[in-house]
């Protein structure tokens, strides 16, 4: 899957997204809306993670779905 795929469907992937990093709050998914750079940047903030992890993640889970 790709990150367009994920954008375009974005309210179908909300509840994956939280369910992986459960430290964003639904305000967050509404602000992210898709944003992959968003959501690196609000999975920086609540997990306490560095941007190319947030990234690694990212891809890693996008390898899953």
């Amino acid at each position: 899957m790709n990150w367009n795929q994920v954008e375009g469907n974005w309210e179908q992937f909300k509840g994956k997204v939280q369910s992986k990093w459960g430290k964003l709050t639904n305000d967050d998914l509404d602000v992210i809306s898709g944003k992959r750079k968003e959501l690196a940047g609000r999975i920086q903030n609540a997990h306490g993670k560095t941007q190319e992890d947030a990234e690694r993640e990212i891809d890693e889970w996008l390898t899953r779905h």
